[in-house]
């Protein structure tokens, strides 16, 4: 049986948290900035963790973190 890769796309967005969390960023924030509010691109600031309701899509594109 072949082995099990982890996906790029994800080992380059996500981080594992020690307690098994998932750390990602914050979506919305790369461009078109002009037209969003200051407010609005303040809460966009910092990393969150992914929802509880994703995290059987984590575990199949990170394998080898132990999800």
């Amino acid at each position: 049986m072949p082995k099990m890769k982890t996906k790029s796309s994800a080992k380059k967005r996500f981080r594992v948290r020690p307690g098994g969390t998932v750390k990602r960023g914050q979506a919305f924030k790369r461009h078109i900035l002009t037209k969003k509010t200051t407010k609005n691109k303040r809460h966009l600031r910092g990393a969150v963790n992914v929802h509880e309701t994703n995290m059987g899509h984590m575990a199949q594109m990170l394998p080898k973190a132990g999800l």
